[in-house]
């Protein structure tokens, strides 16, 4: 009891003190000294009397958001003598892992700017600020040649890394239960069976309306999705963060969505945001850098072949470049396994005075980067707003599916999650897989890493996206994954190779998310 009171403790102290340095904290100190001239606050009553006022105007709810979407992303209490690096990952040997991938990904970005001879950043000459100045909103139509440049790394190199994972404590194999993992991931971590599944995601249940069903057994799609859409209102009208977030558990209307997930994010285009895109989009202008060049590259590869996405190149890069460039990304490291490179200031190498964050927002963008932000573009059409949007969905959700940790959200804990539910569930297909040497990995880990974007047509691709933030859980894809394996069971069980497989699970646009969710999680598997 007195444990948790202290963690409770630590929590509310930490999230104060990031409040003090927010917008939001300074709202609220104008607005409390501008409510001392209203006639209803009394001296004698101050302090009640002061948050009535902030309960009537509105603000009470404002900060109420902010602490929940400060909870949302917060790591769980350590204990206040453990380093910070424990905070980011509290197991060495995946500290370690991260760490050796950062120096991989690093020496390929260090060989192609050697290569090429080109710098990590310069400073752009006045005519060519003044050309990307003009071009700005249609960035698409530049042909740069990116023929010399290459992503630094792909899925399926990552993929090698979490394969060759091992925890050295079970070298001598005395887990006789992780023996029989016969999937490519062989860490030791917990992760959920069905049962567990089922209580997780209840409201997906047979029995509850759920938007993406063309049918139920209970209410007609028509009426439900009345009454769905008549409560989101309802919602919006409160702007309850915490309401938003467990009213998308059953989908969001399409009309709904973007205002639905900017409350639960805590987004709010305020004049001072759009200043501070408006600055990083400045910083994009004077200065270019390598990572620029990796960024235009990535959408040319995939997002401008994209069928759904070819016609948000702008924006794209638009949101890219700026990205890059936000220093305030930076502080998602606090609680990310990975940490950001550092350049040196020419001829200065090792002098941590003279270090620098590269790129200024600590991440390097890999083949498939772009696809993060690409079906955000179908619900926000204002850039900066975009901007924000994709932002808070990177340092709560993305960055995990890129970085090696432990976390039961990260890319480790959702492979073993989906072999272990093949395995356990589908056995017989598991081995079959295995034996012809189509690992089911091999073919999922794409899916998994992007979040299923660019390979689920783009209204699937959004309900899903809807149940990753109303239970703030990447989980669900590890699920999905599963899912389409058993849905295409009957095919795979006929198949000899891995091309074979590869084959029948090349397109998935046309499968329906919440279907197959359902039908895996509380219909067939028991």
């Amino acid at each position: 009891m007195l444990q948790e009171e202290s963690d409770l403790s630590l929590v509310i102290a930490q999230i104060v003190q990031k409040l003090k340095g927010s917008n939001l904290y300074a709202q609220l100190e104008r607005q409390a000294w501008a409510s001392l001239q209203r006639p209803e606050i009394k001296l004698e009553s101050l302090k009640e009397d002061i948050k009535r006022f902030f309960k009537t105007s509105g603000w009470q709810k404002k900060l109420q958001n902010a602490v929940y979407s400060e909870l949302s992303v917060f790591p769980l209490p350590s204990h206040p003598a453990a380093p910070p690096e424990h905070l980011k990952e509290p197991l060495v040997y995946m500290r370690k892992a991260q760490g050796s991938w950062e120096k991989r990904i690093l020496k390929s970005l260090n060989s192609m700017c050697t290569e090429l001879s080109i710098p990590l950043a310069r400073k752009r000459p006045l005519g060519e600020q003044k050309e990307l100045l003009s071009k700005w909103n249609e960035m698409g139509t530049d042909e740069p040649d990116l023929s010399l440049f290459r992503p630094v790394y792909a899925p399926k190199d990552f993929l090698e890394v979490l394969i060759n994972l091992r925890n050295p404590n079970y070298e001598s194999g005395d887990s006789l239960s992780f023996r029989t993992h016969l999937g490519l991931i062989q860490v030791p971590l917990k992760v959920k069976d069905i049962p567990a599944l089922k209580e997780l995601f209840v409201e997906l249940g047979l029995t509850t309306g759920q938007l993406g069903i063309d049918d139920s057994t209970q209410v007609p799609p028509e009426l439900f999705e009345n009454e769905h859409v008549r409560i989101g209102q309802k919602v919006l009208a409160e702007q309850d963060s915490a309401a938003a977030q467990q009213y998308v558990r059953q989908g969001s209307p399409t009309a709904l969505r973007a205002e639905l997930w900017a409350l639960i994010l805590n987004i709010s285009s305020q004049p001072e945001d759009i200043l501070y895109y408006e600055q990083l989009k400045t910083n994009v202008i004077q200065h270019d850098l390598l990572v620029d060049s990796l960024i235009y590259k990535d959408v040319k590869l995939t997002a401008s072949n994209d069928d759904y996405y070819f016609v948000f190149e702008d924006y794209l890069y638009q949101v890219l470049l700026c990205f890059s460039r936000d220093t305030s990304v930076l502080s998602h490291f606090a609680y990310n396994s990975a940490s950001p490179p550092k350049s040196y200031i020419r001829g200065k190498l090792g002098i941590e005075e003279y270090a620098v964050f590269y790129p200024p927002n600590g991440v390097i963008p890999f083949h498939g980067f772009s696809m993060y932000v690409a079906p955000l573009c179908f619900l926000y059409h204002e850039p900066s707003k975009l901007y924000q949007i994709f932002r808070e969905m990177y340092v709560r959700f993305f960055f995990r599916l890129h970085s090696i940790s432990s976390h039961p959200s990260g890319i480790v804990s959702l492979c073993l999650l989906f072999e272990t539910l093949l395995q356990t569930y589908l056995p017989q297909l598991f081995y079959h897989l295995r034996e012809i040497g189509a690992q089911p990995l091999r073919i999922s880990f794409k899916w998994m890493v992007r979040a299923f974007s660019g390979y689920l047509a783009t209204d699937q691709l959004l309900l899903l996206w809807d149940r990753i933030l109303g239970y703030n859980s990447l989980e669900i894809l590890a699920v999905l994954a599963a899912a389409v394996f058993a849905f295409r069971a009957v095919n795979l069980m006929e198949v000899t190779s891995l091309a074979a497989a590869e084959a029948v699970l090349a397109d998935i646009s046309t499968l329906k998310v919440m279907p197959l969710l359902q039908i895996f999680l509380f219909a067939t598997v028991t």
